[in-house]
């Protein structure tokens, strides 16, 4: 159902709306760590390095498609926020159109490419080609990854963070059944685990494009809507361009950074490939809990209510912090477990290098937890310049201090980074956040 985030308590709101988003990230996140999980218990540790390796050029895949779902989600929200169920209307149909050219052109850029971008991050010859397959069929369900994003972008926007929750655990746990039969029934190896998740995803997109339409035509509007509009769409651009230029660069820098991990061998590539999984489970879910956040502000500014978003980030903060108090313990007390789940009998450096890395970067979760909270809130005030400011600052950090440190402390150099990253970054967000609502709020009044 759609729902107003412009009444009740902020608080409760907030609760009720990213609850849902959080379990749906967890679902989604799923779909990977289940890559790594079958590929490395049912295969070995060269394919769970191979995945690894994999998905952080898949992240540049995703940053597109992420660009358009918080594009469209927070000018949709400002519009349903102010009861423009017009030109609504017109900036998804638009934004679905041009993702759809937009997703033809990644299509056959990385198809041509897959090679090239794996050679540059140095990988390594014993994981190559299964890095590659597994890159290829990932590819070829690009489509389902834009048009899910852009789908849940509406729900979001729409003030529904239900639906998507619902589809994501049912393909979630498809996938990772899928992925055991093609795996370990079907012994298909790394192409087993692309395959599944091609199909679970593909379910996923096709289910939520149609629950969209529906909802859509249950929302009366007068006159003629226009199905492409080039105003619409420099809108949805000025949010969407630095959402996947900010995504793009980070996914640039990580692969740099599985650059400088690959050169440490592949028992730490596959040390990281199962820590960053973790990491990126939380990361991605305070990500999307942010996205909340840019909901509810792009709502509460589209209805005047600038006043709200203030209460809102303090209600953001306090319900990421309680989210984050048993995801730190748990990293902290049972990290070599959480490794162990990924691979078989790991080798001493494996399981090392991804223990160290859950021991450094699990503590700074609560500082990481307020930037993205900010960033969110950032986004759905439309202020993306200083977004865009804290974002890079702390990605050209850990990408210096990766290369730097490296030299120094081998891959605990390394791990390093991210701490000294995110503060900075969180402090730059907390900073812009404030001066930019107090901006907004004049420009209201």
């Amino acid at each position: 159902m759609n729902k107003d985030l412009t009444t009740g308590k902020p608080e409760t709101v907030l609760w009720k709306f990213c609850l849902p988003l959080f379990g749906s990230i967890i679902f989604q996140q799923l779909y990977n760590i289940a890559d790594s999980l079958v590929a490395g218990k049912f295969i070995g540790e060269h394919a769970l390095a191979a995945v690894g390796n994999s998905y952080e050029i898949t992240l540049i895949f995703i940053a597109f498609a992420f660009g358009c779902n918080i594009g469209c989600s927070v000018i949709v929200s400002q519009l349903f926020g102010a009861k423009n169920y017009r030109d609504m209307k017109t900036s998804i149909y638009t934004t679905l159109i041009f993702s759809g050219v937009l997703c033809a052109l990644l299509m056959i850029f990385g198809i041509l490419s897959c090679g090239a971008l794996l050679n540059i991050i140095h990988t390594p010859s014993e994981i190559f080609y299964d890095s590659k397959l597994y890159l290829y069929i990932y590819i070829l369900g690009l489509p389902f990854l834009f048009f899910y994003n852009i789908a849940t972008g509406i729900f979001s926007a729409l003030g529904d963070s239900k639906t998507p929750f619902v589809f994501l655990a049912v393909s979630s746990t498809s996938n990772i059944l899928i992925d055991v039969l093609f795996v370990s029934g079907f012994h298909m190896g790394v192409a087993g685990v692309a395959w599944a998740t091609f199909l679970c995803q593909g379910v996923s997109c096709l289910l939520a494009m149609s629950v969209v339409q529906k909802r859509l035509s249950a929302i009366r509007t007068e006159g003629k809507i226009t199905i492409c509009s080039l105003d619409a769409l420099k809108k949805i651009a000025v949010i969407a361009i630095p959402s996947i230029l900010q995504q793009g660069f980070i996914s640039i820098g990580n692969i740099i950074i599985q650059g400088v991990i690959n050169d440490c061998g592949v028992g730490v590539t596959a040390g990281y490939s199962a820590s960053i999984k973790l990491n990126n489970l939380v990361i991605t879910s305070f990500t999307t809990l942010g996205n909340g956040m840019s909901n509810y502000t792009a709502q509460n500014i589209g209805a005047g209510m600038t006043a709200r978003v203030k209460s809102g980030f303090q209600a953001g903060v306090k319900m990421v912090w309680i989210l984050c108090v048993p995801i730190v313990a748990l990293y902290l007390l049972a990290a070599e477990l959480l490794i162990t789940f990924f691979i078989n009998s790991p080798s001493d450096l494996a399981l090392t290098s991804g223990v160290q890395f859950l021991y450094i970067a699990a503590p700074f979760y609560f500082i990481i937890s307020i930037k993205l909270t900010a960033d969110g809130i950032l986004r759905g005030a439309g202020q993306m310049r200083n977004f865009m400011i804290s974002t890079f600052t702390d990605l050209i950090l850990r990408v210096a201090l990766a290369e730097i440190l490296v030299t120094q402390a081998g891959y605990l150099g390394i791990w390093c980074a991210w701490p000294i990253g995110w503060t900075t970054g969180m402090i730059l967000s907390v900073l812009f956040y404030r001066k930019g609502i107090s901006k907004v709020a004049e420009l209201k009044s």
